[in-house]
């Protein structure tokens, strides 16, 4: 049973949703649209059931019930849109095991990196086929976000929201160790480290080994973790630059200049209290930190700069979510339509005031206006890119923590940790291959 769009979906039971259906969708198959395309501005009507894992009570879905929603329906007097909130930890799942008819609303703000994994499926529609006017939408994204949604020569979805992750900083930490400004490249870093680590003060700090924290040391040192096509590991996550960006990470480690809080578990002060408090100079971090500091620790002014570069730049990872297409909607003109206005500079505007960075890269000044401590994050996103598009990411992900955890205590080299990663990925990625 769909609660209204001022209700939170509760659990499934496991009888209540049958296996997913993929009979009647082949893989990863575009011309599996039923639908006519979508002509932008004609007439529609009937309900749009759109699933999102905003809490209830949050503001952003505060701003989707009161603001967007009645303004759709005003400009579309015939179309009802149903927004149900579904708790982030159980979204993922009811995507992939509910039947690919009925059960599935039209419309999902999935988070990015279920896309290729759904598109895999059989679950969503192509929107560049659906949509006659696809790219005048995804021309105006940011191009990491958007290459999240592309899979097999498609591209399966828009993106709705965006962040990234950028280096905050504490000013007095960094003035105990007689330094005046944050690290801006990798060599920095290194030079910085011992006058932090006399201090008593660690240079950098992250809560894990996963690509959304150590790929934006991998990228900026020039490495990657497969190649273009996403075929192949080896020679790429295992290339001389990866090794750099994450050799970087290991000295650092080994000269206590990163506290042990990057392997993960629990112990230890977390990111961000040791950061507000002058134990950790550094951190990599994202937008949603600015309300927190200032809640927690209002007397903490936090500063932001740049991923510090290497070889290949200044690049961080991008996150966020896309709204996608079910292939089962009853209703795709009408969702279309409402996938549209999700993705105008009204919407994304009014999203914008409660916290939620707009993929529309004309905003960005916008943006600083309504939060200056954005101004960093657009930069960033410039050039920022998206894990590895894949439905083998998850298990990509896993053995990147696993074998980079064992460079850092040093079980293997950084060579032979990514040697084996590469190796075990590779097999991952020809799954998928073709």
């Amino acid at each position: 049973m769909f609660l209204t769009r001022r209700t939170t979906l509760s659990a499934l039971g496991a009888c209540a949703v049958a296996a997913l259906a993929l009979s009647a969708c082949s893989s990863g198959n575009a011309g599996s649209t039923q639908s006519a395309l979508s002509t932008p501005g004609a007439s529609i009507s009937g309900t749009v059931t759109f699933w999102h894992a905003y809490s209830a009570d949050s503001n952003e879905a505060k701003t989707l019930d009161t603001v967007l929603i009645p303004k759709f329906e005003s400009e579309h007097p015939g179309v009802t849109v149903n927004a149900v909130a579904v708790p982030y930890d159980d979204l993922h799942q009811k995507l992939v095991t509910a039947v690919a008819g009925d059960t599935l609303p039209d419309l999902v703000r999935s988070d990015i990196m279920w896309v290729p994994e759904l598109a895999d499926l059989g679950v969503l529609v192509p929107l560049d086929q659906q949509m006659p006017d696809f790219t005048s939408y995804s021309n105006q994204v940011y191009p990491g976000a958007l290459a999240t949604n592309a899979w097999k020569g498609h591209y399966y979805g828009l993106p709705l929201d965006t962040n990234t992750r950028v280096m905050l900083y504490n000013s007095d930490a960094l003035a105990k160790a007689g330094l005046t400004k944050p690290p801006a490249t990798f060599a920095d870093l290194r030079a910085d480290a011992p006058a932090l680590t006399a201090a008593g003060v660690s240079t950098f700090a992250d809560n894990s080994t996963s690509g959304w924290n150590v790929l934006p040391w991998i990228w900026s040192a020039g490495g990657s973790v497969t190649d273009d096509k996403v075929t192949k590991a080896t020679g790429y996550l295992n290339s001389p630059a990866s090794v750099a960006g994450v050799q970087l990470l290991v000295d650092l480690y080994k000269e206590k200049a990163i506290p042990d809080t990057i392997l993960g578990g629990t112990g230890g002060t977390a990111t961000s209290d040791g950061l507000a408090t002058g134990a950790y100079a550094t951190i990599l971090d994202g937008p949603w930190m600015y309300p927190i500091f200032a809640s927690q620790y209002p007397n903490f002014q936090v500063k932001a700069a740049p991923v510090p570069a290497g070889d290949g730049g200044s690049i961080s990872v991008v996150g966020g979510e896309s709204v996608v297409l079910t292939q089962s909607s009853k209703n795709k003109d009408a969702a279309t339509e409402f996938l549209r206005f999700l993705l105008s500079q009204d919407a994304q505007t009014e999203m914008a005031k409660v916290g939620q960075m707009s993929v529309l890269t004309s905003l960005g000044d916008q943006l600083t206006k309504i939060n200056p401590y954005y101004s960093t994050f657009v930069d960033q996103l410039a050039t920022a890119r998206p894990r590895t598009p894949t439905p083998a990411w998850p298990k990509i992900d896993d053995i990147l923590k696993a074998q980079i955890q064992k460079a850092l205590q040093g079980d293997l080299t950084v060579q032979a940790a990514l040697d084996e990663a590469a190796a075990q990925i590779d097999p991952l990625l020809a799954k998928y291959a073709g």
